[in-house]
């Protein structure tokens, strides 16, 4: 369930806050009477979305056992490829993404009430398809029911609730830290989703190296046991895994949450610097300024 609740809720309060910044720079430059194509727009993304993963779902059931295993590596590997751009681009788009939504609409309005349909979902549907891909590639892995189903609705609604009380600004909170931790957190379930992209294309045949083992702790964690349920849910750990498989979850985990961390701390250091040699500056009363 964490893992699918930690994908809706980042990738829901993605495509949330976008709705919001649209909806209200439609409300505060009084044009209510438009609101209703921003709806249409995110009803056909979130459509097109539950579309795409039932359709990932009914071609794999399709399949012979290796066609399977080749098509879930395939998807996990694109699946990794989105999110991990997913997490990059939030991270360097954040400060100017409102700016360009209500650019966006501004065009949108010149247009018609089409293109304002089309300037909604492809705001939300961009988020909309990552996710569908990226909990399909997790689910596929889980033996444990409708349960990463809930988790998946559980962490959409939060993030509804949560764009919600930050419109009506009944809360705030630190979007910089929030999209932090959370792009750290899916890093990790990216890794897993990796790995297990990978052990299934050396079970179709197309990778080498299955039955040569890094490591196999299955005699210390049974798959079947309490942590190695939870390892397998959160991480995607796998007790037995073959080289291949640990040379791709190394390879990628520890440079993309290098390079994924170090601009955060990198702004930071900078910012105190800036702090402690800039000059306290005379704050001049609002009154005075105007006089």
């Amino acid at each position: 369930m964490l893992p699918t609740f930690l994908i809706g809720l980042r990738e829901g309060l993605e495509a949330s806050l976008v709705v919001s910044i649209l909806v209200a720079y439609l409300v505060r430059t009084d044009r209510r009477d438009k609101l209703w194509p921003i709806w249409v727009g995110v009803g056909v993304a979130v459509a097109l979305s539950l579309c795409v993963g039932a359709l990932l779902t009914y071609t794999s059931a399709r399949l012979s056992f290796e066609a399977q295993e080749a098509f879930g590596g395939i998807m996990s590997i694109v699946a990794v490829v989105f999110v991990t751009w997913m997490i990059f681009w939030m991270r360097l788009a954040a400060r100017s993404i409102k700016g360009e939504l209500e650019h966006g609409v501004d065009r949108a309005l010149a247009m018609g009430t089409g293109a304002l349909v089309v300037t909604a979902f492809l705001a939300v549907g961009r988020e909309g398809v990552e996710t569908a891909l990226f909990v399909w590639s997790t689910i596929a892995y889980s033996s444990s029911g409708a349960v990463p189903f809930v988790g998946l609705v559980l962490g959409v609604g939060t993030s509804v609730v949560l764009a919600w009380l930050l419109y009506r600004r009944a809360v705030r909170i630190n979007l910089s830290t929030f999209f932090t931790w959370t792009g750290a957190g899916l890093i990790l379930v990216a890794g897993g989703v990796l790995a297990y992209g990978v052990h299934d294309l050396q079970e179709a045949g197309i990778l080498p190296g299955l039955d040569s083992l890094a490591f196999d702790v299955s005699h210390v964690i049974a798959p079947t046991s309490v942590i190695g349920t939870l390892l397998k849910g959160v991480f995607n750990f796998s007790p037995a895994t073959t080289w291949l498989q640990a040379v791709a979850w190394v390879l990628y985990v520890v440079p993309v949450m290098i390079l994924f961390l170090t601009p955060q701390r990198w702004r930071r250091r900078e910012a105190e610097k800036a702090s402690r040699h800039t000059p306290e500056v005379a704050t001049v009363p609002a009154g005075a300024a105007q006089d």
